[in-house]
């Protein structure tokens, strides 16, 4: 997600709900504020759809669901609503259609201006929610992947560019380099240089023996 501008409007849940229905901008909600947000990058739309792509092709013709990131999440008894990047819920939130109560799967893509609220007191917020079973941050201007399950005590592990992925609440692996397909980022960028040169190199070798 990419941080809010800062506004201050104290309001109720119900007035938030209702005015955030005919918005041309979304908000998030904290304890009576709401924060205006603003546009991401082109790597974290493409990291955003990458991971909301992979997630809805594996849970179609499930009880599960993943939405990106105009479905909010409702948190702390209603005193907080927040637009992750993409979620996961299994049980339709009970007929709720614009936020979920219930997720069993939360993404945030990472900037400068986020990282300290996403990885602190917004990872707080949501590990309070009872669904949830795993928080996911992804780095948009490296390839790192940290995840906290609640099956172990919410600790973090983290992911790099060779190695794979799994989303135990969904049974769902997945190489860290599906994820970042398309990101341009300086880490990416060496990666597939790499790649290029060792197949020229084959290639050499196969027109030399030939």
């Amino acid at each position: 997600m990419s941080f809010p501008n800062y506004k201050v409007t104290y309001i109720s849940e119900e007035e938030y709900l209702e005015d955030e229905k005919i918005s041309d901008i979304k908000h998030e909600y904290f304890d009576g504020e709401i924060f205006a947000m603003s546009g991401g990058s082109i790597n974290h739309q493409g990291l955003t759809l990458n991971v909301s792509s992979e997630l809805r092709h594996h849970l179609k013709g499930t009880p599960c669901e993943a939405f990106s990131s105009d479905i909010k999440v409702r948190a702390d008894n209603g005193r907080k609503y927040f637009y992750p990047d993409v979620l996961v819920s299994c049980n339709n939130d009970d007929g709720n259609k614009h936020f979920s109560e219930s997720p069993r799967i939360i993404v945030e893509v990472l900037s400068n201006s986020t990282r300290k609220f996403d990885k602190n007191l917004k990872r707080q917020i949501y590990q309070s929610i009872p669904s949830l079973e795993e928080y996911v941050l992804i780095e948009q201007d490296r390839v790192e992947i940290e995840v906290s399950r609640k099956s172990t005590n919410w600790q973090p592990v983290f992911y790099f560019i060779d190695d794979e992925i799994t989303f135990e609440s969904i049974d769902l692996t997945l190489p860290v380099l599906e994820i970042y397909q398309r990101v341009d980022n300086q880490e990416m960028c060496d990666f597939l240089k790499t790649l290029d040169d060792s197949e020229n190199r084959a290639n050499l070798q196969t027109t030399s023996s030939s």
